[in-house]
């Protein structure tokens, strides 16, 4: 059995964060690399990666790392979608195999639950199908007792879900062949050839059998679905404070705390966990960091910064800030005195407006998101929620309450004047004051 990752789509609602999902850092390593050792855990050896131009090459650097596995890539040269990414792997699909989003994060066990299921060969098709409480931007299933599908129904309108089970796209195909020769009669308009091709093959008789999982899962969506799979990573990983690591003897860390390769913690820094720091990071005096952080390689957590529920990229610079349910993108700096404010003075949930719509967010605390190569001047402040666009720059004192789009500069335009000093300071007030305060 092989299993195909789709990695050739473009994210179209994470601005600011322009990396693809799957490159996202989670513990030193790639998403991608996770994603691949999780299949590896469920039996799993043989691999094709669909890539567009843009990835292609990263791609192939981490399937490099991971000797134990066979990898075929296949390039997609435009995103258009899961028909035309398998079709662009057409050559390798032959036999049985999973088909699978790597932007979606799940246990082994959705792997283990689809494979025993395909194991019986009462059906056609297999694919996963997750019940959600609330309404979620994805493809709906109607199935029948036998938990056979009738129908997908792609990112129906909010209350016309035909059901409460989702889609989760770890699909496995007993005769891909046949599946691409129903992709290549689909006649659609929309973005949904491949599930309007199981459609079909359902109404032509093919069953197609729906297996439950209810396992962990954590699609990336949009930025700030990036903490589930950040809480996630980290509650399954080990304490461990590697043995380069500097901290001194003064500093205080409590908790599942992950200290990677040289890094330094100094004087008075508490760091409480769950809490991942990457290799070469310095934890500056009189720093907090805390409640399932993660901070990347080479940045520095400047003095009297606190980090509270936050992902940080690599290469990071702050000094004197505070940070709440945040994302910091790789190459960004802080000037001393900003803040990222996360709570409304209603405590309302925070809402992002994405494309046309109003998102809400589901969280009362959000903070910032910042692509990456951003600049920030001292006593900045950024509303719950705002966005900035990659290699951006805010000025000093700016409030900043609404987003702010890719190479942009938002500078508050003050004005003062000069005068002559005629005032006379009654020097007698301030030994009255020393004295109340010696008394």
């Amino acid at each position: 059995m092989k299993a195909v990752f789709l990695c050739g789509g473009r994210g179209k609602r994470m601005f600011p964060i322009a990396e693809d999902k799957f490159l996202l850092d989670f513990l030193g390593k790639p998403l991608l690399e996770h994603q691949i050792r999780t299949a590896c855990e469920a039996g799993l050896s043989r691999f094709v990666v669909i890539g567009n131009p843009e990835n292609i090459a990263k791609i192939e650097q981490i399937t490099k790392k991971i000797p134990e596995i066979e990898v075929e890539l296949a390039l997609q040269k435009e995103s258009s979608g899961i028909a035309d990414a398998l079709k662009s792997a057409e050559p390798f699909l032959h036999g049985q195999l999973l088909v699978i989003n790597p932007n979606d994060v799940f246990s082994s066990s959705a792997y283990t639950k689809i494979i025993t299921e395909a194991e019986k060969a009462s059906a056609y098709s297999y694919i996963l199908g997750y019940q959600v409480q609330q309404y979620f931007p994805g493809g709906y299933l109607q199935v029948n007792s036998q938990n056979e599908l009738l129908h997908i129904v792609e990112k129906p309108n909010p209350g016309e879900e035909p059901s409460n089970l989702v889609n989760i796209l770890i699909h496995c195909h007993n005769n891909p062949e046949e599946l691409l020769r129903y992709i290549g009669t689909v006649k659609t308009t929309r973005d949904d050839v491949y599930e309007c091709a199981l459609d079909n093959m359902v109404k032509k008789g093919h069953k197609v059998k729906v297996v439950p999982y209810d396992d962990f899962w954590a699609p990336i969506k949009y930025p700030w679905h990036i903490f589930k799979v950040m809480e996630y990573f980290l509650d399954n990983a080990q304490h461990y404070i590697a043995s380069s690591a500097h901290i001194s003897a003064k500093a205080n860390i409590e908790g599942k705390v992950i200290l990677s390769d040289n890094v330094k913690v100094l004087e008075n820094a508490v760091i409480r966990g769950p809490v991942y720091i990457g290799a070469n990071s310095i934890i500056g005096n009189n720093t907090l960091v805390r409640d399932y952080s993660h901070i990347g390689s080479n940045s520095v957590i400047g003095y009297s910064t606190e980090v509270k529920h936050s992902y940080i990229g690599d290469n990071c610079w702050f000094h004197s800030n505070y940070i709440g349910d945040s994302i910091v993108d790789d190459n960004c700096s802080l000037g001393a005195g900003t803040v990222l404010a996360n709570f409304r003075l209603d405590e309302g949930n925070i809402q992002i407006k994405v494309g046309n719509s109003l998102i809400d967010t589901g969280y009362d605390k959000l903070g910032a998101i910042i692509g990456r190569g951003c600049r920030i001047g001292v006593n900045a402040s950024f509303m719950p929620g705002v966005r900035v666009g990659p290699d951006s720059f805010v000025g000093p004192q700016v409030c900043l309450r609404q987003d702010l789009g890719a190479n942009k500069m938002a500078l508050l335009e003050s004005r003062y004047r000069v005068e002559d000093n005629e005032t006379k300071l009654d020097e007698g007030k301030r030994q009255e004051l020393l004295r109340k305060l010696t008394d």
